[in-house]
Protein backbone atom coordinates (compact mmCIF):
# COMPACT_ATOMS: atom_id res chain seq x y z
CA UNK A 1 0.00 0.00 0.00
CA UNK A 2 1.60 3.23 -1.17
CA UNK A 3 -0.63 5.97 0.22
CA UNK A 4 2.06 6.87 2.73
CA UNK A 5 4.56 7.43 -0.09
CA UNK A 6 3.68 11.13 -0.19
CA UNK A 7 5.73 13.28 -2.53
CA UNK A 8 7.40 16.27 -0.90
CA UNK A 9 6.05 18.90 -3.29
CA UNK A 10 4.72 21.76 -1.17
CA UNK A 11 1.05 22.72 -1.09
CA UNK A 12 2.04 26.35 -0.59
CA UNK A 13 -0.55 28.41 -2.43
CA UNK A 14 -3.31 25.88 -1.78
CA UNK A 15 -6.32 27.07 0.22
CA UNK A 16 -8.15 24.07 1.65
CA UNK A 17 -11.47 23.71 3.43
CA UNK A 18 -12.11 20.63 5.58
CA UNK A 19 -15.64 20.19 6.90
CA UNK A 20 -16.03 18.24 10.10
CA UNK A 21 -12.50 19.43 10.78
CA UNK A 22 -12.66 19.73 14.55
CA UNK A 23 -11.99 16.10 15.39
CA UNK A 24 -11.32 12.61 14.08
CA UNK A 25 -10.61 12.18 10.39
CA UNK A 26 -11.19 15.85 9.59
CA UNK A 27 -8.69 16.96 12.22
CA UNK A 28 -6.06 14.55 10.86
CA UNK A 29 -6.64 15.78 7.30
CA UNK A 30 -6.43 19.43 8.29
CA UNK A 31 -3.17 18.93 10.17
CA UNK A 32 -1.64 16.92 7.31
CA UNK A 33 -2.57 19.62 4.79
CA UNK A 34 -1.07 22.31 7.01
CA UNK A 35 2.15 20.33 7.39
CA UNK A 36 2.29 20.11 3.59
CA UNK A 37 2.10 23.91 3.36
CA UNK A 38 -1.59 24.56 2.67
CA UNK A 39 -3.62 27.33 4.25
CA UNK A 40 -6.46 25.49 5.98
CA UNK A 41 -9.98 26.41 7.04
CA UNK A 42 -11.75 23.90 9.23
CA UNK A 43 -15.48 23.98 9.87
CA UNK A 44 -17.73 22.14 12.29
CA UNK A 45 -20.67 22.79 14.60
CA UNK A 46 -18.71 22.44 17.85
CA UNK A 47 -16.82 25.60 18.81
CA UNK A 48 -14.72 23.87 21.48
CA UNK A 49 -13.43 21.21 19.07
CA UNK A 50 -12.68 23.84 16.44
CA UNK A 51 -10.73 25.96 18.92
CA UNK A 52 -8.58 23.02 20.01
CA UNK A 53 -7.76 21.92 16.47
CA UNK A 54 -7.18 25.50 15.30
CA UNK A 55 -4.50 25.91 17.97
CA UNK A 56 -2.75 22.82 16.61
CA UNK A 57 -3.06 24.07 13.04
CA UNK A 58 -1.59 27.47 13.82
CA UNK A 59 1.36 25.85 15.56
CA UNK A 60 2.13 24.33 12.14
CA UNK A 61 1.01 27.05 9.71
CA UNK A 62 -0.02 30.60 10.62
CA UNK A 63 -2.59 30.75 7.81
CA UNK A 64 -5.39 28.74 9.38
CA UNK A 65 -8.92 29.63 10.46
CA UNK A 66 -11.91 27.91 11.99
CA UNK A 67 -15.49 28.67 10.99
CA UNK A 68 -18.42 27.35 12.96
CA UNK A 69 -20.94 26.09 10.42
CA UNK A 70 -23.69 23.51 9.81
CA UNK A 71 -23.16 21.93 6.39
CA UNK A 72 -26.90 21.33 5.98
CA UNK A 73 -27.64 25.07 6.24
CA UNK A 74 -27.26 26.75 2.85
CA UNK A 75 -26.75 30.26 4.21
CA UNK A 76 -24.20 29.03 6.77
CA UNK A 77 -22.23 27.17 4.08
CA UNK A 78 -22.17 30.19 1.79
CA UNK A 79 -20.98 32.37 4.68
CA UNK A 80 -18.27 29.83 5.56
CA UNK A 81 -16.99 29.88 1.97
CA UNK A 82 -17.12 33.67 1.80
CA UNK A 83 -15.26 34.06 5.11
CA UNK A 84 -12.57 31.58 4.06
CA UNK A 85 -11.95 33.34 0.76
CA UNK A 86 -11.90 36.76 2.46
CA UNK A 87 -9.29 35.63 5.01
CA UNK A 88 -7.23 33.04 3.14
CA UNK A 89 -7.94 33.52 -0.56
CA UNK A 90 -9.67 31.53 -3.31
CA UNK A 91 -10.49 27.96 -2.32
CA UNK A 92 -8.90 25.35 -4.55
CA UNK A 93 -9.28 22.23 -2.38
CA UNK A 94 -12.38 21.06 -0.52
CA UNK A 95 -12.75 17.96 1.64
CA UNK A 96 -16.39 17.15 2.34
CA UNK A 97 -15.69 15.20 5.51
CA UNK A 98 -18.54 16.18 7.87
CA UNK A 99 -20.83 13.21 8.34
CA UNK A 100 -23.25 11.28 10.48
CA UNK A 101 -22.92 7.63 11.52
CA UNK A 102 -26.60 7.10 10.84
CA UNK A 103 -29.50 5.55 12.71
CA UNK A 104 -28.98 2.00 13.94
CA UNK A 105 -31.82 -0.48 13.65
CA UNK A 106 -34.28 -1.87 11.10
CA UNK A 107 -36.04 0.86 9.19
CA UNK A 108 -39.46 0.10 10.67
CA UNK A 109 -38.11 0.79 14.14
CA UNK A 110 -36.27 4.02 13.31
CA UNK A 111 -37.62 7.55 13.43
CA UNK A 112 -38.09 8.81 9.85
CA UNK A 113 -36.87 12.29 10.77
CA UNK A 114 -33.68 10.89 12.30
CA UNK A 115 -33.21 8.66 9.24
CA UNK A 116 -33.55 11.63 6.91
CA UNK A 117 -31.23 13.80 8.99
CA UNK A 118 -28.39 11.44 8.08
CA UNK A 119 -29.17 11.93 4.39
CA UNK A 120 -29.08 15.69 4.93
CA UNK A 121 -25.69 15.62 6.65
CA UNK A 122 -24.02 13.03 4.41
CA UNK A 123 -25.46 14.11 1.05
CA UNK A 124 -27.02 17.57 1.23
CA UNK A 125 -23.97 18.84 3.13
CA UNK A 126 -21.42 17.86 0.46
CA UNK A 127 -23.77 19.10 -2.26
CA UNK A 128 -24.12 22.53 -0.65
CA UNK A 129 -20.39 22.88 0.03
CA UNK A 130 -19.47 21.73 -3.47
CA UNK A 131 -22.05 24.02 -5.05
CA UNK A 132 -20.61 26.96 -3.13
CA UNK A 133 -16.99 26.48 -4.17
CA UNK A 134 -17.52 25.33 -7.76
CA UNK A 135 -18.23 28.73 -9.37
CA UNK A 136 -14.84 30.02 -8.26
CA UNK A 137 -13.03 26.83 -9.26
CA UNK A 138 -14.70 26.87 -12.68
CA UNK A 139 -13.82 30.54 -13.21
CA UNK A 140 -10.17 29.80 -12.34
CA UNK A 141 -10.25 26.56 -14.36
CA UNK A 142 -8.95 24.41 -11.55
CA UNK A 143 -9.70 22.85 -8.20
CA UNK A 144 -10.06 19.52 -6.44
CA UNK A 145 -12.86 18.17 -4.25
CA UNK A 146 -12.95 15.04 -2.10
CA UNK A 147 -16.22 13.49 -0.94
CA UNK A 148 -15.74 11.23 2.07
CA UNK A 149 -17.66 8.14 1.05
CA UNK A 150 -17.66 4.59 2.43
CA UNK A 151 -17.51 0.99 1.28
CA UNK A 152 -20.86 0.70 3.08
CA UNK A 153 -22.37 2.46 0.08
CA UNK A 154 -21.37 -0.42 -2.20
CA UNK A 155 -23.31 -3.21 -0.50
CA UNK A 156 -26.32 -3.98 1.61
CA UNK A 157 -25.78 -2.64 5.11
CA UNK A 158 -28.54 -4.07 7.30
CA UNK A 159 -29.69 -2.03 10.29
CA UNK A 160 -28.13 1.18 9.02
CA UNK A 161 -29.88 1.75 5.71
CA UNK A 162 -29.65 5.53 5.93
CA UNK A 163 -25.84 5.50 6.12
CA UNK A 164 -25.54 3.07 3.21
CA UNK A 165 -28.01 5.05 1.09
CA UNK A 166 -26.31 8.37 1.79
CA UNK A 167 -22.85 7.05 0.94
CA UNK A 168 -24.03 5.29 -2.22
CA UNK A 169 -25.62 8.55 -3.33
CA UNK A 170 -22.40 10.41 -2.58
CA UNK A 171 -20.44 8.07 -4.85
CA UNK A 172 -22.96 8.68 -7.62
CA UNK A 173 -22.85 12.45 -7.00
CA UNK A 174 -19.07 12.29 -7.40
CA UNK A 175 -18.96 10.68 -10.82
CA UNK A 176 -21.88 12.80 -12.07
CA UNK A 177 -20.22 16.05 -10.99
CA UNK A 178 -16.90 14.93 -12.45
CA UNK A 179 -18.53 14.60 -15.85
CA UNK A 180 -20.11 18.04 -15.44
CA UNK A 181 -16.93 19.79 -14.36
CA UNK A 182 -14.06 17.99 -16.12
CA UNK A 183 -14.14 20.44 -19.04
CA UNK A 184 -13.52 23.22 -16.51
CA UNK A 185 -10.40 21.63 -15.02
CA UNK A 186 -12.05 20.55 -11.74
CA UNK A 187 -11.26 17.11 -10.33
CA UNK A 188 -13.72 15.40 -7.98
CA UNK A 189 -13.05 12.21 -6.02
CA UNK A 190 -14.89 9.86 -3.68
CA UNK A 191 -12.66 8.41 -0.97
CA UNK A 192 -13.38 5.63 1.50
CA UNK A 193 -11.38 5.98 4.73
CA UNK A 194 -11.97 2.46 5.98
CA UNK A 195 -12.88 1.76 9.60
CA UNK A 196 -11.35 4.54 11.70
CA UNK A 197 -11.68 4.75 15.48
CA UNK A 198 -13.07 8.29 15.76
CA UNK A 199 -15.23 9.98 18.42
CA UNK A 200 -18.20 9.35 16.11
CA UNK A 201 -17.45 5.61 16.11
CA UNK A 202 -17.00 5.62 19.87
CA UNK A 203 -20.39 7.27 20.33
CA UNK A 204 -21.97 4.76 17.97
CA UNK A 205 -20.40 1.82 19.79
CA UNK A 206 -21.70 2.96 23.17
CA UNK A 207 -25.31 3.33 22.04
CA UNK A 208 -28.12 0.97 23.07
CA UNK A 209 -29.10 0.56 19.43
CA UNK A 210 -25.62 -0.65 18.50
CA UNK A 211 -25.62 -3.15 21.35
CA UNK A 212 -28.83 -4.59 19.98
CA UNK A 213 -28.33 -4.36 16.23
CA UNK A 214 -24.57 -3.98 15.62
CA UNK A 215 -22.78 -5.44 18.67
CA UNK A 216 -19.56 -6.03 16.74
CA UNK A 217 -18.96 -2.26 16.89
CA UNK A 218 -19.19 -2.18 20.68
CA UNK A 219 -15.84 -2.12 22.54
CA UNK A 220 -16.75 -5.05 24.79
CA UNK A 221 -17.48 -7.36 21.85
CA UNK A 222 -14.85 -10.16 21.63
CA UNK A 223 -14.07 -9.36 17.98
CA UNK A 224 -13.91 -5.58 18.37
CA UNK A 225 -10.11 -5.44 18.52
CA UNK A 226 -9.92 -7.66 15.44
CA UNK A 227 -11.85 -5.24 13.23
CA UNK A 228 -9.71 -3.80 10.39
CA UNK A 229 -9.07 -0.45 12.06
CA UNK A 230 -7.26 2.14 9.96
CA UNK A 231 -5.19 4.95 11.55
CA UNK A 232 -6.51 8.42 10.62
CA UNK A 233 -3.10 9.48 9.28
CA UNK A 234 -3.53 7.00 6.45
CA UNK A 235 -6.58 8.74 4.99
CA UNK A 236 -4.98 12.11 5.71
CA UNK A 237 -1.92 11.18 3.63
CA UNK A 238 -4.16 10.07 0.76
CA UNK A 239 -5.95 13.42 0.85
CA UNK A 240 -2.62 15.26 0.70
CA UNK A 241 -1.61 13.25 -2.34
CA UNK A 242 -4.90 14.03 -4.07
CA UNK A 243 -4.49 17.72 -3.20
CA UNK A 244 -1.08 17.62 -4.93
CA UNK A 245 -2.64 16.18 -8.08
CA UNK A 246 -1.32 12.63 -7.75
CA UNK A 247 -4.77 11.17 -8.42
CA UNK A 248 -6.01 13.43 -11.23
CA UNK A 249 -6.09 10.56 -13.73
CA UNK A 250 -8.55 8.80 -11.39
CA UNK A 251 -10.99 11.70 -10.99
CA UNK A 252 -14.60 10.59 -10.63
CA UNK A 253 -13.63 7.24 -9.08
CA UNK A 254 -14.02 5.80 -5.58
CA UNK A 255 -10.59 5.32 -4.00
CA UNK A 256 -10.46 3.16 -0.88
CA UNK A 257 -7.63 3.89 1.52
CA UNK A 258 -6.86 0.16 1.42
CA UNK A 259 -6.33 0.22 -2.34
CA UNK A 260 -2.80 0.46 -3.69
CA UNK A 261 -2.99 4.05 -4.87
CA UNK A 262 0.19 3.89 -6.92
CA UNK A 263 -0.97 0.78 -8.79
CA UNK A 264 -4.28 2.51 -9.52
CA UNK A 265 -2.40 5.53 -10.87
CA UNK A 266 -0.12 3.40 -13.01
CA UNK A 267 -3.11 1.58 -14.47
CA UNK A 268 -5.41 4.58 -14.77
CA UNK A 269 -6.02 3.86 -18.46
CA UNK A 270 -7.31 0.39 -17.55
CA UNK A 271 -9.45 1.86 -14.78
CA UNK A 272 -11.12 4.28 -17.17
CA UNK A 273 -11.39 1.89 -20.11
CA UNK A 274 -13.07 -0.79 -17.98
CA UNK A 275 -15.07 1.70 -15.89
CA UNK A 276 -13.64 0.40 -12.61
CA UNK A 277 -14.02 1.73 -9.06
CA UNK A 278 -17.57 2.93 -9.67
CA UNK A 279 -21.18 2.04 -8.98
CA UNK A 280 -22.32 0.02 -11.97
CA UNK A 281 -25.02 -2.56 -12.64
CA UNK A 282 -23.67 -5.88 -13.93
CA UNK A 283 -26.18 -8.04 -15.80
CA UNK A 284 -26.27 -11.39 -17.53
CA UNK A 285 -25.08 -11.25 -21.14
CA UNK A 286 -27.83 -11.21 -23.79
CA UNK A 287 -28.96 -14.58 -25.13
Amino acid sequence: MSVSGVSQESLSGTVAVVTGGGRGIGRAIGLALARAGAAVAISARSASELDSTLAELRAIHHRAIAVRSDVTDRAAVEEMVAQTEAELGPINFLVNNAGSAGVIGPIWETDPDDWWRTIEVNLRGPMLCTRSVLPGMIARHGGRIINMASAAGLRAFPNNSTYACSKAALVRLTDTLQQETAQHGVMIFAVSPGLVLTPMMETLGSSKAARRWAPEYCPDHPNYAKLPWVPPDRIANLCVRIARGDGDALAGRLINVRDDFDVMRARADDVMRNDLYQLRLHTLPPN
